[in-house]
């Protein structure tokens, strides 16, 4: 029969599995790791520590997603993946961004270099849950760009290729023109037309 110290290491086996090997101090405190036995662990080696309050298992295989489970454990799951970078979990557009977008309530206050943070509610209509993070839907993704300042060219390829891989419509597009402010709906809307004259 397993004893405590086993069931508390499975119990974050498993956490840390549904999270790319990552976890948070308040997630092992949760299961049993006091913050003496979380510096114990780190110190030798047997946790990383990431960044301040977060971990992630030693040797866990990398996997495609990692960063973005890591950005959404340090802002404590208030986070979600969106812009450039949801476009880019979503396959449309020709985006590289350099930094990890996520979308924070206004009252979030953390920094750090490599995030870019936009304040904003998002909806639970316009999430999708991933394994381990939160990112907008195509559409949000796609007004969420249109309303800064990405190069209309760009906006254009990302529009044509959601509507290609039929991940949304242009029904649903004109539903939303007007929720996302004037300067969003003009450049959707010329978005549209430069799809339309190149098909």
């Amino acid at each position: 029969m397993p004893g405590p110290r086993q069931e508390q290491r499975r119990a974050l086996f498993a956490l840390a599995g549904g999270q790319s090997g990552y976890f948070t101090a308040a997630q092992a405190l949760e299961v049993g790791y006091s913050y003496p036995a979380q510096k114990f662990h780190a110190d030798h080696g047997n946790w990383l520590r990431i960044d301040r309050g977060v971990y992630r298992l030693p040797d866990w295989p990398p996997g495609e997603f990692d960063s973005l489970v890591r950005w959404s454990l340090w802002s404590r799951n208030r986070g979600v993946v969106s812009h450039e970078t949801a476009l880019a979990i979503h396959q449309i557009g020709d985006l590289n961004p350099s930094e990890v977008d996520l979308t924070v309530p206004f009252n979030f206050r953390a920094r750090a270099l490599g995030v870019r943070l936009h304040r904003g509610e998002v909806p639970a209509n316009d999430l999708i849950e991933r394994q381990g993070f939160r990112v907008t839907t195509p559409l949000r993704s796609i007004f969420d760009v249109a309303a800064g300042n990405l190069d209309v060219d760009l906006l254009a390829g990302a529009v044509g290729d959601a509507l290609r891989a039929g991940l949304i419509t242009r029904q649903q597009i004109l539903e939303r023109v007007d929720q996302h402010g004037e300067h969003a709906a003009l450049r959707i809307e010329r978005a549209l037309r430069m799809v339309e004259a190149a098909t």
